[in-house]
């Protein structure tokens, strides 16, 4: 009870108060920050601490989100106790999306970001016409995209429950991140939410999230990140690999996908690398904000 009384202060703080760090052009970093590829190597061949073929990474964290989807909600508020609502809603509000915005929701097979999107459009379009449906909002889009068939099912059923069926707008599609289906400049947005860190290539992935956005779209990443506050990032780490993994096992059977998960954080990127890498894939703007104490981050930048 400490612990999430803490984090929420801190949530809480975090929201209310905007700390951005703002890269500078790709001309000025050095020549040592200039190849993200020089550190990503060893995280793409990664397995949480384990080192695996590349061929192999996408098999097993497929295995993972299989394994984990029927529970993947449940444990996001355990895990995060309900935070993540609040850092997603944070995320649509960057996104700021619009009516007759088309827009790429990858890695988001639960549909916990693409329901945010279309609602949040829904009440724009309703305050300016006064609840008429608008030709714009009949041109709106939202495409949720995840790899895995049974997140993507946890996200249709949820859609169903919602009364989101009716909803012409919202697409659900199979797809790989590092190698989209969709036209080059189709989208006005693309988020990703607790997704990128799970792919073999990360470079790939940005490379796709660039080519897809039309010139001004937007790319936002919510992932899990590195802690920057000395003593809340020892009661953190002591959290993330003691009590994740047992209520893993407890509410999910399955210890093992959880345990990935933590470490698979540990291995990824920090902030500042991270946001060096999307402004390498052709980003502008970039910059990141940090939740909780870095606890989670969400990194933007501009197609321009």
């Amino acid at each position: 009870m400490a612990l999430r009384a803490a984090a929420a202060r801190l949530a809480s703080s975090t929201l209310r108060r905007r700390h951005r760090h703002l890269l500078p052009p790709a001309a000025l970093l050095s020549p040592a920050t200039a190849h993200p590829a020089a550190f990503l190597h060893s995280h793409a061949t990664s397995f949480g601490y384990k080192q695996v073929r590349e061929d192999e990474k996408s098999k097993l964290v497929g295995n993972v989100f299989s394994s984990v989807a029927s529970s993947y909600d449940v444990m996001n508020d355990l895990m995060s106790a309900g935070l993540h609502r609040l850092w997603k809603d944070r995320l649509i509000s960057k996104l700021n999306p619009f009516p007759g915005m088309k827009h790429l929701d990858v890695a988001g097979g639960t549909g916990d970001v693409a329901f945010r999107v279309v609602e949040r459009i829904k009440s724009v379009s309703h305050r300016a016409t006064q609840g008429t449906l608008t030709d714009l909002e009949e041109d709106t889009h939202i495409y949720v995209c995840d790899i895995n068939p049974n997140m993507l099912d946890v996200g249709k059923k949820r859609a169903a429950e919602k009364g989101y069926n009716e909803e012409q707008c919202l697409s659900w599609v199979q797809g790989d991140a590092e190698a989209l289906s969709f036209e080059d400049g189709s989208m006005d947005g693309y988020t990703i939410a607790f997704g990128i860190r799970n792919v073999t290539h990360i470079e790939k992935a940005l490379s796709e999230a660039y080519r897809v956005l039309k010139k001004g779209g937007r790319f936002l990443c919510l992932e899990l990140s590195h802690v920057d506050v000395p003593i809340f990032k020892d009661i953190y780490d002591a959290y993330s690999f003691s009590v994740i993994p047992a209520v893993g096992e407890l509410v999910a059977g399955d210890r093992q996908s959880y345990q990935y998960l933590v470490e698979s954080i540990r291995r990824f990127p920090k902030q500042e690398k991270f946001a060096q890498m999307i402004q390498e894939a052709g980003f502008e703007r970039v910059e990141y904000e940090n939740l909780v104490g870095g606890v989670v981050a969400i990194h933007s930048g501009l197609k321009l």
